[in-house]
């Protein structure tokens, strides 16, 4: 065989191949923008979960994906490398949080971008709609309004004495918190509580807010889910326990920090579900085709040692009801 017949025969073989199989042959890029700070586990598990799932999709990482990862907790560097992101020109971009995912969307409309842990896509103009994102933009939320009822309710149940409640939530990182407001603010007659919405903008608010309420066991905390709530999540407990006031945290690392209940969706889960968009994406699909998705696994902890800190006797129902009692 000559050279130019061996030339030939390979052109006519590459030619004969799926599109789907030479197109797995070029290394892809995945960009990844983290909410929070990379010395966060939690942040390390949600992206240990998207990597298991791109790997068991086919995705081998090296050989034909190149995942950037960068960490974001605060909003000047969010948008300094949202920047850098849409300058790099990844084939996919999976953003982590609303601010993350806000700030390449005013970079980029041209490059697909999966976003995860984001309350009101619809609300903040990500997405024109669940069913129909339109745009380059799609992806999946972590919460549903109503969940401010649901934690209302959780609070009155592992402390019914709690009459004050104050609702802490973060402006600037939780542009979404008046729509959890609404169903607290309408569920507090039937439970006899005074509900007060509290504005937090620096980590001194907290025991501001906390110090203004009655000392007598009879208050309580709600926290709105946010990266700003997620970063000083220490500090929020630790005020929660020198105040001795019952509090209801949206993720389950809180109560792993000392919190006394949380309740939310599992973080882990949705980003190993998003491994499922970011895989059809780099196969041809338009975000703008595929529907964002809402929580399906959520996670009820109860510390029970911070309980018995507070001298709170938790109700054996509810004890059986939690997916994890920590003691």
């Amino acid at each position: 065989m000559t050279r130019r017949d061996l030339i030939a025969l390979l052109g006519s073989t590459a030619a004969a191949w799926p599109l789907g199989a030479r197109a797995q042959q070029r290394l892809r890029r995945l960009g990844v923008l983290i909410g929070t700070e990379p010395s966060d586990p939690d942040g390390h598990a949600r992206l240990a979960a998207l990597r298991k799932e791109l790997g068991v999709l086919g995705w081998k990482e090296g050989s034909d994906l190149d995942t950037v990862v960068w960490w974001s907790g605060d909003d000047h560097q969010t948008h300094i490398y949202a920047t850098q992101i849409v300058q790099m020109k990844p084939d996919v971009v999976l953003s982590n949080g609303t601010p993350a995912t806000m700030a390449l969307q005013q970079r980029t409309k041209d490059i697909p971008i999966v976003f995860t842990m984001v309350s009101d896509p619809v609300g903040q103009g990500l997405v024109k709609s669940l069913a129909q994102p339109s745009g380059n933009l799609t992806g999946f939320t972590n919460f549903e309004f109503s969940m401010g009822g649901k934690w209302l309710g959780l609070l009155k149940e592992v402390s019914p004495q709690v009459v004050h409640v104050a609702v802490l939530y973060h402006p600037q990182t939780a542009p979404y918190a008046a729509s959890f407001l609404e169903p607290l603010q309408a569920g507090p007659r039937a439970l006899s509580v005074q509900v007060h919405a509290a504005e937090i903008n620096e980590p001194s608010d907290v025991e501001r807010e906390a110090a203004a309420l009655p000392l007598n066991f009879s208050s309580g905390l709600i926290i709105i889910p946010s990266i700003f709530m997620t970063a000083h999540r220490d500090l929020i407990v630790s005020v929660a326990a020198r105040y001795r006031m019952a509090a209801i945290y949206p993720f389950r690392f809180f109560a792993s920090a000392g919190g006394l209940i949380a309740y939310g969706s599992d973080g882990a889960d949705i980003h190993s579900r998003a491994a499922s968009y970011v895989d059809r994406i780099l196969k041809g699909a338009r975000p703008g085709d595929l529907p964002v998705q809402q929580p399906i696994k959520f996670e009820f902890v109860i510390n029970l040692k911070t309980a018995k800190a507070l001298g709170l006797d938790v109700p054996p129902t509810l004890l059986a009801r939690a997916d994890e009692v920590i003691e």
